[in-house]
């Protein structure tokens, strides 16, 4: 089977089939790449995808992935797991193989809506600059990862490589997402930054995701479909080449859509 046009929409880039309720199968496409793997981002919506087929009457609450190896293009053979399904929730696994070998893992948590009457968001909003008066900046290789040409950056904090803050805010969206938005695009468009880490440093470092904790609040309900996405992350800690960092993602009108904590690891 031929691999998907890397320029499609993103929805139909991350598309899963599902033949049994064991197994599913996806095809990731070239050009997506973050050093010698697939973009994370794209790992995590294809198997965010998968797992909601296991329930699709329930969201996703949470997503706890690893990625053991890089992801390559081509298919992906996805291996599928009920754990527990409950009255309320469901807890299922998927496991990503690619040449008869582990490469990622995923386990989701998927549950129906309990109670509206304690809802809300204590995190505080962010004020960023309004969208149309940030300048985009061009990142794509060889100063950024391959896939970072498939999204629009509107960055309104410190930039790799400038000696300040770990920190990293601006504005992001794909430049083809698709008709869905939904919690597999919150997932990528919160891991399309670079890490945190890097702002704090004077030169390059490489560093790659091993650990991804994601809670998506996928409500687009109302938000300009053209209008980018506020991102904002920090990191927490770091310690003998490992980093974490925490990372949100923000409707144009200030809703929380998503929060994700990363552990990187400091390659060299």
């Amino acid at each position: 089977m031929s691999l998907p046009d890397p320029t499609g929409p993103f929805d139909a880039l991350t598309s899963v089939t599902h033949p049994t309720a064991e197994r599913a199968t996806a095809h990731l496409p070239e050009r997506w790449l973050q050093g010698r793997g697939l973009f994370g981002g794209i790992v995590a919506a294809t198997l965010t995808r998968a797992l909601e087929g296991v329930a699709p009457d329930r969201p996703l609450r949470n997503l706890a992935m690893e990625i053991a190896a890089p992801v390559e293009p081509g298919e992906l053979s996805l291996h599928l797991e009920v754990l527990r399904a409950g009255s309320a929730v469901t807890t299922a696994s998927v496991r990503l193989l690619q040449q008869g070998e582990l490469r990622a893992h995923a386990v989701g948590v998927l549950g129906r809506t309990r109670m509206t009457d304690r809802d809300g968001v204590d995190l505080a909003p962010p004020s960023p600059k309004p969208w149309r008066e940030v300048e985009v900046v061009p990142v794509q290789a060889p100063l950024g990862p391959e896939f970072s040409q498939f999204f629009e950056y509107r960055p309104t904090g410190p930039l790799p490589m400038s000696g300040d803050l770990p920190v990293v805010e601006g504005w992001v969206r794909p430049k083809n997402p698709g008709a869905k938005r939904d919690a597999a695009y919150v997932a990528a468009c919160i891991d399309a930054y670079w890490p945190a880490h890097l702002s704090r440093e004077s030169q390059v470092r490489p560093m790659a995701t091993v650990a991804f904790n994601f809670q998506p609040r996928p409500d687009f309900e109302g938000l300009d479909p053209e209008a980018p996405h506020f991102y904002r992350a920090r990191v927490l800690a770091t310690d003998g080449g490992y980093s974490v960092e925490t990372r949100e993602l923000w409707g144009e009108d200030g809703r929380l859509l998503g929060l994700n904590q990363q552990t990187f690891v400091i390659i060299k």
